[in-house]
């Protein structure tokens, strides 16, 4: 092995300070909400530098939040948007990829050209809107699990994988009179267990994140998910309901619930992420090479 000349040495000290530099400006954002939601309302406003410890703790805005009830009506909306549509969009994208993935069929090259048209070209939220109104879905569960149920990009990631699957697994299973739904269950599925995860984790975090399509779609406001609550008390400053009897500390105690609400949103995606991270890279590339 060659020894490392003074460059060398010169390129990893720079290249290990631009990554821990880096690191902490990618951080600490994070942690400041998360330290910000746990210090005294009055420290965090008088605070006009970086905030690296609460010199006195307060838990009064969580306090506040989970005494609020729409905190939980809307937490519960969300995990029932994101199961369900999770559910609907990894079987629509198993299916779809799965026969789009036989060759043999006619028209699947025909019927991809159609579908990635649409990666491109779309008719636009005033058609989609109106679409929906149609079916007459405005303000149910239905406008938000089913209008953005199918990703493209993840239909074709799921096609690409299937498609490097060896053709003689699936010829083996139909001379044993296997049909397709035993093909994709038996012998697919669980050979794409890594872009199954990464599917998973495209979708519900997209589910939980999303609070556009309950902002065009939902009119009752019990049926609001997290996301729009979200938006409520961060961009309309909308903390009355949580402050009315606080007096004179209204104004603090605002500030600091902004920062505790983007922590309990947060918080349970950054849960589930390391069980699926595994599976991250290895799912992308599988999906991005072969085929």
């Amino acid at each position: 092995m060659n020894k490392k000349t003074g460059g060398d040495h010169l390129f990893d000290i720079v290249n290990g300070f631009v990554m821990v530099l880096l690191i902490i400006i990618t951080i600490y954002p994070m942690y400041y909400v998360v330290i910000a939601s746990i210090t005294d309302p009055a420290e965090v406003m008088a605070n006009t530098g970086m905030l690296l410890w609460p010199k006195s703790f307060s838990f009064v805005s969580y306090k506040l939040l989970f005494e609020y009830p729409m905190m939980f009506i809307s937490y519960k909306n969300t995990i029932i948007y994101m199961l369900l549509g999770t559910f609907i969009s990894l079987s629509l994208t198993t299916l779809g990829g799965y026969a789009l993935s036989r060759t043999e069929v006619p028209g699947t090259k025909v019927i991809m050209v159609f579908i990635m048209f649409t990666m491109f070209f779309s008719g636009g939220l005033i058609p989609k809107f109106l679409l929906v109104q149609e079916l007459n879905i405005i303000d149910t569960i239905w406008a938000i699990v089913l209008p953005g149920s199918l990703s493209t990009m993840n239909l074709i990631i799921m096609r690409t994988s299937f498609m490097g699957v060896p053709k003689s697994l699936a010829e083996s299973a139909r001379i044993d009179g296997a049909g397709d739904f035993i093909i994709l269950f038996r012998i697919m599925l669980p050979l794409s267990l890594a872009i199954l995860a990464v599917m998973t984790l495209f979708y519900a975090v997209s589910y939980w994140n999303d609070f556009f399509t309950a902002m065009i779609y939902l009119k009752t406001r019990e049926k609001y998910p997290l996301q729009l609550l979200l938006r409520e008390i961060l961009v309309t400053n909308s903390t009355d309901e949580l402050t009315v009897d606080m007096g004179n500390e209204k104004s603090l105690i605002s500030q600091v619930i902004k920062y505790s609400t983007i922590v309990i949103s947060t918080v349970p995606i950054l849960c589930v992420y390391p069980f699926l991270q595994k599976y991250f890279t290895k799912g992308i590339m599988i999906g991005a090479v072969k085929g």
